[in-house]
């Protein structure tokens, strides 16, 4: 069987590189010391700044709201815009979580120690699996600084 045959009729799949990012853990190594530390990552949220982000004091009073958010580091000025192809005014358009995706896409890659480009001796011919879980997003508020929802003043 040759090269490309194998290629084109296997369905195998190797997981060779991660990356990710989450509340307290920019990198997956982080993340896993936190987690052997006992590592508190939920920010707590205090009345003023619940408050500023226009939610009403008769929420956040009420018995059974949790005052605490999973936030994620977003430093727009981190974001190598012109890497990704993008203008400094379109990465600042980029939804926050289309910038984490393209930087986590790129930090596997460079995980797992292989070049996209020569892979297998056929150029281009690797793929990178993704996944997010966002339903928390939509209970966050918008207005917070920290929210992965934030766009930046445009």
């Amino acid at each position: 069987m040759t090269t490309d045959e194998q290629l084109t009729t296997t369905s195998d799949v190797a997981i060779v590189g991660m990356a990710g990012r989450f509340p307290g853990a920019r990198t997956i190594d982080q993340f896993w010391q936190n987690l052997r530390d006992g590592v508190e990552s939920i920010k707590s949220l205090s009345e003023e700044e619940l408050a500023s982000a226009g939610i009403s004091p008769d929420v956040f009073n009420q018995p059974n709201y949790v005052k605490a958010a999973p936030t994620l580091d977003n430093n727009i000025a981190e974001f190598d815009a012109t890497f990704f192809g993008f203008s400094p005014r379109e990465a600042e358009m980029l939804d926050p979580q289309q910038r984490f995706f393209l930087e986590g896409a790129w930090e596997a890659l460079e995980n797992a120690g292989y070049s996209p480009r020569t892979y297998g001796g056929v150029p281009g011919f690797t793929a990178v699996w993704a996944g997010i879980r966002i339903c928390y997003l939509t209970s966050i508020p918008t207005s917070l600084p920290w929210t992965p929802l934030r766009h930046s003043k445009l």
